[in-house]
């Protein structure tokens, strides 16, 4: 991302500053990087895939997403459970991806961006499509359709007033697709960033990835980034020089800068998640438990004797 030159009459907010002076860098800041790294970094996920591929059957594909390689670290009983269940629209699965779209449509809006205005533009473009998220918009009654609304205004709202306009000059991308394919496609690796800033010059790094979130933080946010940085590594040979968390409702980061240890670290975990969705998908090998706070909410922990043993003592 370009330095940033802001000029007096931006009238920022001590916020937007912050945000200035967390995702800024001089050139002499940026890292470079061996041209060589992509094919190194791909080459070992490379040798994972194609040694599981006899464990594949020839009709199926692996699919392994940020998400997913999540729930894979943690209770393979609980992710089992989870993955049989059907996925449908709610308000908290719908307002982030909207939430997106307006602040999307906040780079381009013409005339005042006030977060109503660009909630209901996002809204009403959404609900004009053909896929099961119109459908749902559709469906929605008058309360839900205005709590979704004001949800999606909220984090919107938030968005605007911590963050500065996103300027031509810094190449903002948002809800950018990445995917790798391994073992000639058998095994996909693939995300959505929420935004992107700047991009890599030669080996140079250049580019910031940014995950909206909201509530506090968790470890799992940034192994999320750091799996969003090792694949756009391997997409075009450059890492991101700095991937960060940003948490809508307390105006803060959680940033992180990229070096190769670090994408070295995430290649073993990938690799491990891979072999962990191999043998579950094809039924090699029983789910493990992981008991923990999310047995609270797990599916099917009035059945496992090991959350209820971990309930049994949080409880008490």
């Amino acid at each position: 991302m370009a330095e940033y030159d802001v000029s007096p009459s931006s009238q920022l907010n001590p916020s937007q500053e912050n945000v200035l002076a967390q995702l800024g860098a001089k050139p002499s800041e940026r890292p470079q990087f061996s041209t060589g790294l992509k094919n190194t970094l791909k080459r070992r996920l490379e040798e994972v895939a194609q040694n599981l591929l006899e464990n594949i059957p020839n009709n199926e594909s692996l699919f392994l997403s940020k998400h997913l390689l999540t729930q894979l670290m943690g209770c393979e009983k609980r992710y089992i459970a989870e993955s049989q269940e059907s996925f449908e629209w709610s308000i908290p699965t719908a307002r982030g991806t909207l939430s997106h779209k307006a602040i999307e449509l906040s780079i381009f809006w013409q005339g005042p961006k006030d977060p109503l205005t660009l909630t209901d533009a996002a809204l009403n473009r959404a609900e004009q499509g053909t896929d099961y998220m119109a459908d749902w918009i559709r469906g929605l009654s008058e309360g839900d359709r205005a709590q979704l609304c004001g949800e999606v205004n909220s984090r919107v709202g938030s968005f605007l007033e911590t963050w500065p306009p996103l300027e031509k000059r810094w190449k903002p991308m948002l809800e950018t697709p990445i995917r790798v394919e391994l073992a000639e496609g058998k095994v996909v690796l693939s995300g959505k960033v929420d935004l992107t800033l700047g991009s890599a010059g030669g080996n140079t790094a250049g580019k910031v990835i940014v995950d909206f979130k909201t509530g506090k933080f968790s470890p799992a946010h940034r192994d999320d980034l750091r799996f969003y940085a090792l694949l756009d590594t391997i997409r075009i040979g450059v890492p991101p020089r700095l991937v960060a968390s940003y948490y809508l409702d307390q105006g803060e980061f959680s940033p992180e800068i990229i070096s190769e240890d670090v994408l070295e670290s995430t290649v073993g975990r990938i690799s491990d998640g891979i072999t962990r969705l191999t043998e579950l998908r094809f039924e090699q090998r029983a789910p493990s438990t992981q008991p923990g706070p999310p047995c609270r909410w797990c599916p099917v922990s009035e059945d496992c004797i090991d959350g209820q043993d971990y309930l049994s003592d949080y409880n008490e």
